[in-house]
């Protein structure tokens, strides 16, 4: 199965955002690309983080939902629209949700992300509770394509540092990680952590990132990446928009198992 990451630049117009996507998500499926994966706050990076909670759309409605839902149907894709600000349990927070769309533009999973981004650094700073609502559960979809199914595992970003959570997805064949990693936390960690997910749980590791230069200031990483089932990158962008193209194979998985079948040798 052919699948992509569209790595964006995101700003502070919903509008243009929404543009640059739907234009990444065309040309990835134009290339083959069934299963297409947009990063963290793909919609808006805002110049304060309130503005995620006054962009919050309520579950089900809203122009972000309605452009991905026809994006999807219109490019006959499976579509992981990175995270969508939806309304929380009050008015001083928001959702960082990771919304799937089927072929038929439907919602096929939802996944909150559960944990969320501490860190302090000079003027660097970033307190994610401050106004996202943490979500609670582990979420998988399976995704049908004409080669057959996959078990798709759903995270986000601050997700990879917690490798319990990827246990609770019962071995998926792909986790998708939408993210917005900053550059200094990026640098150091980010390739070591999505390799010791790929192996630790014998799959393929999509992570779509925001990368370079963004309107408010921020900095972050890029580098979107493809990673077998063996830790091994099959393709990568490093810096700025663009997409991501690269092939999963069902029979990569399975001989990484077979060889190697640490996933049966679990005793905790």
């Amino acid at each position: 199965m052919r699948i992509a990451a569209c790595q964006m630049v995101s700003g502070t117009n919903i509008d243009e955002n929404i543009h640059t996507a739907k234009s990444l998500i065309d040309s990835a499926a134009q290339s083959g690309a069934e299963l297409v994966v947009l990063p963290e706050y793909f919609s808006l990076m805002p110049a304060s983080d309130k503005d995620w909670v006054a962009a919050a759309e309520t579950f089900g409605y809203g122009p972000v939902q309605k452009a991905m839902s026809q994006a999807a149907k219109e490019a006959q894709i499976w579509l992981v629209a990175g995270t969508i600000p939806l309304k929380a349990d009050d008015d001083q927070h928001f959702i960082d949700a990771c919304i799937v769309y089927n072929p038929s533009g439907e919602v096929a999973a939802r996944y909150d992300k559960i944990h969320l981004f501490q860190f302090e650094r000079g003027d660097e700073h970033y307190e994610e509770a401050q106004t996202t609502q943490a979500g609670s559960e582990v979420k998988t979809v399976a995704i049908e394509t004409w080669e057959g199914a996959w078990k798709v595992g759903l995270s986000v970003c601050f997700d990879l540092r917690f490798p319990e959570l990827f246990r609770k997805l019962d071995t998926p064949d792909i986790i998708t990680l939408p993210a917005a990693f900053t550059s200094f936390t990026g640098r150091a960690h980010w390739d070591p952590l999505l390799r010791a997910r790929a192996i630790e749980n014998q799959c393929y590791v999509l992570a779509c990132a925001q990368g370079g230069n963004h309107e408010n200031g921020r900095q972050t990483w890029g580098h979107s990446i493809l990673i077998d089932p063996w830790g091994a990158t099959v393709a990568e962008l490093t810096q700025g928009e663009g997409v991501l193209l690269a092939e999963v194979q069902a029979g990569r998985i399975k001989q990484t198992r077979d060889i190697l079948p640490a996933l049966k040798s679990r005793a905790l």
